[in-house]
């Protein structure tokens, strides 16, 4: 457990770690190049070692390319719903047998959709029981048909597979993409190690067309970098949102492909006062008042902006946020669940949550739980910022599944303490 003792005026600066969402893709590309790549990594969370792990087991290491591996690439994707579900078409596309460990709720996370067009297409899936996955046979190229409203990682994923076949193939979205700005975020990294995809869009919500050349190859350029975070920085943008004095968020890409970069938005239509600089944003307290928030696109950056509707005076309602009952934990129960804990006013709806804002009076703290779901422990300790008392937090650890330094980091916003417990 960790105890958080709320400080007086949140203040000072944070870094937004590296983007995990870039850190995937960059590996993978790098990983299917022939050629040394170095890629400068500083957020060795979690999940993007799951990925680390996986592609080593698949004979992929950093710069080494394909090379001949075990009879059965045993893949330890933890609870990484990134490296699992990227790493399926890959592995798949390269003609490996694999067994995929899946741990926490990640074995019971949505795949049908995904698993549909690789059968189709000559993947042989076996489910082995105790979140254990066997997948054997070869992918083979062709034409891909997905939904348009599921996750956007399965697109992510062929995309990335597809042109290391020896023939073209197409995916073809019916129906307006969800999270499209991460499909977005694989076509510039693919573009930047060298490998074309071309897309073609249907308008009005129709669908979106990607015609993927075979026989490429990966060859991403030396030296690349990662951007910051997006989503993790929503935590820090919400903690000076929350604060008289104000909190300046660093290492930020104003033009990034991340689609949580909407939060600038968001903030602004909550009241908080908001100044861009070239890479930091600057945010402090406003006349905050409650809103309605469509979460279709941004659903990981819900649990900061629960706690700055928190803050708000009046009702705050988000929708479309069916997507968080299937992440860590269901993020509608837990987030509601943990702020109520704290002294909020939540209620869960079948797509969202209702949240009676307490403006100036804040909440009273408590002890809470993060229910191993990283965004819940981040969520309640900002809200430590609005809590007349400490916060407890049990679990807190589980923040190392994407930002292991989040604790540091808030220690180093001025008046805040942690104690472990």
């Amino acid at each position: 457990m960790l105890k958080i003792i709320p400080a007086v005026k949140l203040s000072g600066q944070a870094a937004a770690p590296q983007s995990k969402s870039f850190m995937h893709r960059y590996m993978i590309c790098g990983a299917l190049s022939p050629e040394h790549t170095e890629i400068e990594c500083s957020n060795y969370s979690a999940d993007i070692m799951a990925t680390k792990g996986c592609l080593v087991e698949l004979g992929l290491y950093m710069g080494k390319g394909p090379v001949i591996g075990a009879d059965i690439c045993r893949l330890d994707c933890g609870e990484s719903g990134s490296t699992y579900r990227f790493l399926l078409p890959v592995s798949a596309a390269l003609g490996k047998k694999c067994e995929f460990v899946l741990k926490g709720n990640l074995a019971s996370r949505p795949m049908d959709p995904l698993f549909k067009v690789l059968r189709a297409h000559g993947v042989i899936k076996e489910d082995l029981g105790g979140g254990h996955i066997r997948t054997s046979g070869q992918l083979t190229a062709g034409t891909f048909l997905l939904p348009g409203n599921v996750s956007s990682q399965y697109v992510s994923g062929l995309l990335m597979a597809l042109p290391i076949l020896k023939e073209n193939s197409t995916i073809i979205v019916a129906g307006e993409l969800q999270s499209k700005g991460y499909v977005d975020m694989t076509i510039e990294v693919m573009r930047k190690a060298g490998v074309t995809v071309h897309v073609t869009e249907q308008g009005d919500g129709k669908g979106i067309i990607y015609k993927v050349p075979g026989r490429q190859t990966y060859r991403l350029e030396p030296g690349a970098k990662v951007e910051g975070d997006w989503s993790n920085a929503a935590f820090w943008l919400v903690a000076g949102a929350i604060s008289d004095t104000g909190v300046t968020c660093t290492n930020l890409n104003m033009e990034s492909f991340q689609g949580d970069r909407q939060i600038l938005d968001i903030i602004r239509r909550f009241g908080a006062e908001v100044t861009v600089a070239e890479d930091s944003v600057t945010v402090k307290r406003g006349n905050l008042h409650g809103i309605i928030i469509d979460a279709a696109n941004i659903p990981d950056i819900v649990p900061p902006l629960a706690v700055l509707a928190c803050a708000a005076e009046g009702a705050t309602v988000i929708r479309n946020a069916e997507r968080l009952r299937m992440k860590e934990s269901d993020r509608l129960e837990s987030v509601s669940s943990a702020l109520n804990a704290l002294g909020a006013a939540i209620v869960v709806t079948k797509d969202g949550l209702i949240i009676d804002g307490q403006g100036m009076k804040g909440l009273k703290g408590g002890q809470t739980q993060s229910f191993n779901d990283h965004r819940i422990a981040m969520m309640s300790a900002i809200a430590a910022g609005i809590c007349k008392d400490s916060v407890i937090i049990e679990n807190a650890e589980a923040v190392s599944k994407s930002y292991p330094a989040f604790f540091d980091d808030l220690a180093g916003l001025q008046g805040v303490r942690s104690l472990s417990l």
